[in-house]
């Protein structure tokens, strides 16, 4: 089984994945972002959607929104906190290295690096052809992730996150010449202690740059937050945006 597949990570460290902060950091980032401002009624395909972190919002402010996830426990979550929103959307379950619905969206995202999560270089392309493949004309493609670049100025010593109860150990590896990076968690409550790790391809801008290009993508330009800031020394995210051609 693939570390993606494994719903023992999903829910056994949901206290770390899928904290308070981060729906309401979500939640502020669609109310303010530039960069998740679409025209009215959009349709939006949100990518390994999770819990529905950006789904809710995202279908709160009007958008109809799609939001895929291998897990039916997550979508479950995501259903539900739609629900505690308001606000109506779509759920399919689905890999993402095979769903695509020709010319359905107007725009896609995938967000909190939840993009390089297969071995395989050639998987991780076929989520953007099929991105690209289900936007309309003149439709975009948000992807937001921890590039090399400011993963490198993140990773470091193992890192400690306090949860109810508990504490989880994290610790970062780099492998393969800084292709990929595993990180190991450990949660330990009292005299029980959980493990688990996940792999993930680390993409330079310029690497994505170049892929989306491959897919396909036009007008490809990369920020530094959802503000819509530089990709520069200060940038504490990856935002890459790219358009698909009118004809």
């Amino acid at each position: 089984m693939n570390w993606y597949e494994d719903m023992n990570l999903w829910s056994g460290f949901s206290e770390v994945l899928f904290t308070p902060e981060r729906a309401r950091a979500a939640a502020d980032a669609v109310a303010t972002s530039p960069l998740l401002a679409f025209a009215p009624a959009s349709r939006v395909l949100d990518q390994c959607c999770g819990t529905g972190f950006f789904t809710a919002p995202l279908a709160r402010r009007g958008y109809q929104v799609t939001g895929v996830d291998l897990h039916p426990e997550l979508l479950e979550r995501a259903a539900a906190a739609c629900a505690d929103a308001g606000a109506t959307a779509s759920f399919v379950r689905a890999d993402v290295r095979e769903y695509g619905v020709p010319e359905a969206y107007d725009v896609v995202v995938n967000m909190y690096t939840s993009f390089g999560y297969f071995d395989d270089h050639e998987d991780n392309m076929r989520v953007l052809h099929n991105a690209h493949r289900s936007l309309a004309p003149g439709g975009q493609l948000l992807v937001d992730l921890l590039s090399k670049e400011t993963y490198a100025s993140w990773v470091g010593p193992p890192k400690i996150v306090d949860v109810p109860g508990g504490m989880v150990v994290m610790r970062d590896t780099i492998l393969d010449d800084w292709t990929r990076y595993r990180t190991d968690w450990t949660l330990v409550r009292g005299d029980t202690a959980a493990h688990t790790s996940l792999t993930c391809y680390v993409y330079s801008a310029a690497e994505l740059r170049a892929m989306f290009a491959e897919a396909g993508f036009g007008k490809i330009e990369c920020f530094g937050n959802l503000d819509g800031g530089p990709y520069d020394a200060n940038a504490t995210r990856l935002i890459i945006r790219g358009s698909k051609g009118s004809g």
